[in-house]
Formats: structure tokens, sequence, C-alpha cells
């Protein structure tokens, strides 16, 4: 049986000078939307990276999920816990190194092109009967893991667009993976015209 991997992105819709690197507790916004989901009983097996985020958004979705150390998100070292904008204005040229160097540590974490290695690495290790399997993750892991499936190169790291609280889903294809990016919540009726959201339905 081939691997059909959903990644579950669980970052929130905050501005982008506001943002803050590093591990963080799901806005209301994003609480709000999954608390309103319920799970489909169809992926097995459901990890999550160790973030609190993560751990946050599995119990918004009443889901039951292993921590997978390898999934965690990107190390940020000195800029953890600092806004974007805050960093731009204190270190501009660390930050635009950051931007445009995937081996570029300027906040003396981990590098871009070290947390590709790290996922491909955990999906490439996954058993061939692994069968559907979800995992919630940072954002900038869903990026690292799409540009393994695609075969792209590490620098193509900011040229993918992950959507707060959406899901990718990544099937065999030939020597690749086919991509399909889609809102985490679809809404269905419930039979007494109210609606119900659905985790990773198509």
């Amino acid at each position: 049986m081939a691997v059909h991997l959903v990644l579950l992105c669980a970052s929130t819709w905050d501005a982008a000078r506001d943002a803050v690197f590093g591990d963080g507790a799901l806005n209301e916004r994003a609480l709000l939307e999954a608390g309103a989901a319920r799970a489909l009983p169809l992926y097995s097996p459901a990890v999550r990276a160790p973030s609190a985020r993560c751990a946050q958004l599995a119990d918004a979705l009443g889901l039951e999920t292993t921590v997978e150390p390898a999934l965690r998100g990107l190390d940020y070292g000195e800029w953890t816990g600092r806004t974007v904008g805050d960093v731009v204005a204190d270190d501009p040229y660390g930050y635009h190194a950051w931007l445009t160097d995937p081996d570029a540590v300027p906040h003396g974490g981990e590098s871009i092109r070290g947390l590709c290695r790290r996922t491909a690495n955990w999906l490439n290790g996954m058993e061939p009967d692994t069968g559907h399997a979800l995992a919630i993750v940072e954002e900038a892991a869903v990026r690292a893991l799409l540009l393994h499936a695609q075969g792209a190169p590490a620098r193509a790291f900011w040229h993918v667009d992950v959507p707060a609280l959406s899901t990718v889903r990544l099937t065999p294809s030939g020597h690749s993976r086919t991509i399909r990016l889609e809102p985490v919540l679809r809404y269905v009726s419930d039979g007494h015209g109210a609606a119900d959201a659905v985790v990773g339905a198509s």
C-alpha cells in the first residue's frame, strides 16, 4: 500500500510584521474555526509536531495524535519570541540573508536547508504500508515537505505559500507526489439546517 499523507498547517492569520518567530498559541480565529470542525476517522497514523500550537490544534479537532520530533518547527535561535518587524529593524542584513540563502543562520538556529533535510528524511522513512496518514505541522515544515515531494531546491522555500489551517495532500504519482492544497474546513449539511466542518474532506 502506498503512503498517502495529509499535512495540516497549524498557523494563524497574524499580520506579517506582527508574526512572532517560534512556538505560540493559536489565535482566537484559528481556535474558533478548528473548534467547529470534526475529524473524519480516516487517518491512521496521525502524528503532530511537538509545538504547543500543534497540540492545541489536535485537541481542538478532537484528534488523538503521536508526537513526532522530526516534524518540529524551525529553530529560530536568538529570534525566538521576537516579531518579524523587530528583527527587520534590528538586523535587516541578517533577515535579508535568511530570506535569500537557505544555508544562512543569522539567528544562530537551524537553516532552511537543515529543516528541509530533516523533514525529507522523515518522509522518506515512512513505511510503504503506512496507508493514509495525517501530520499536524508548522507552516515551515509544510513548505519543506512540499519542496521535497516535488524535488524542488531549498532556495524555493519562500516561493511556497501555505494558508493558515489548510490541508495539503501528498499522493504517490510515479517517482514524485501530486499535491493538492485545500481549506481545512469543508462544510457539509448535517441534515438539520446547520453546517459541520469536515477535516480533509474532498
